[in-house]
């Protein structure tokens, strides 16, 4: 029995492309005859009406590209905000002569999300260089962990992949890891004795403001007989009065304390001799 195969054929290719003609509609509708005519409308309502009636035409598009990036700090909403103003970009910047829309808006649409993160997603304002080092890194570790039970990749399998030095592949993975701060007052603990970011933080060392001073006494105090050196370490390191430092050393207090006097006024004038000297010397070498 012979069949006709030619309708079941022509049905099978109407169908097809009708899908096909309905996939481009919804994704890269035909507008070529409305950018030909925005192109040669000049400002005004008109032109304002067709171009809205081309962003509603190409913004499934737009979002689809938004959807791209999803998962990576940013919400939905926003992402699908910024795809819509590199369509609005890419719309008025579209010269119809020049070939097929889709292929001109996708990359502008695409940069203008991929531009939002570099500028606007970072907490802090990191270097354009380390930036790229980042996206490389991000890469590098997607591709080399797509297969299921993929270890975690080295500085040293990465820097392989990539071509970068394993000190730029750590400078990529710090970034990585740096895309938005952490609050000093974010709790680090979640049983009773919680405690803050903030409070793992050192404080001001007080003992920072005395090491120039301390070290400009120590060849003074080198210099001091053993007698008042010996005085002045009882009084001021072991914290001991002049009374028990004169019983210790069999003299009376009132010696004790001119000795202190004379010895700290004798440390005193030599360090700020010193300094004055080197400071003239600083300004003759000048």
């Amino acid at each position: 029995m012979l069949t006709d195969t030619s309708t079941s054929r022509t049905t099978n290719q109407d169908r097809s492309s009708a899908s096909g003609r309905r996939r481009r509609h919804d994704d890269a509708p035909d507008t070529m005859a409305l950018f030909t005519r925005l192109a040669g409308l000049e400002e005004g309502p008109e032109r304002d009406a067709l171009r809205d009636e081309l962003v509603t035409a190409w913004l499934p598009m737009a979002h689809r590209i938004a959807g791209r990036f999803r998962d990576r700090g940013e919400s939905i909403e926003d992402l699908r905000q910024v795809a819509a103003l590199g369509l609005v970009k890419a719309i008025d910047r579209f010269e119809p002569e020049r070939g097929a829309f889709e292929s001109y808006a996708v990359p502008t649409i695409t940069g203008e999300v991929k531009r939002h993160f570099r500028d606007r997603m970072w907490a802090l304002r990191v270097p354009r260089r380390v930036q790229e080092l980042r996206n490389k890194v991000r890469v590098a570790r997607r591709e080399l962990t797509q297969n299921p039970g993929s270890p975690e990749p080295t500085p040293a399998a990465l820097a392989a992949h990539t071509g970068l030095t394993e000190e730029e592949v750590t400078a990529g993975l710090e970034a990585l890891e740096s895309f938005s701060t952490l609050s000093l007052d974010a709790e680090l603990s979640a049983g009773d004795d919680g405690y803050s970011l903030a409070d793992t933080l050192g404080g001001p060392d007080t003992s920072y403001d005395v090491v120039v001073d301390r070290e400009s006494a120590k060849e003074g105090l080198r210099r001091l007989p053993e007698r008042e050196r010996a005085i002045l370490y009882m009084r001021f390191f072991e914290d001991m009065t002049q009374s028990r430092i004169a019983d210790q050393l069999g003299i009376s207090q009132m010696h004790v304390s001119r000795l202190i006097s004379r010895s700290c006024a004798r440390v005193r004038d030599e360090a700020l001799a010193d300094r004055s000297r080197r400071q003239a010397d600083g300004q003759t070498e000048a």
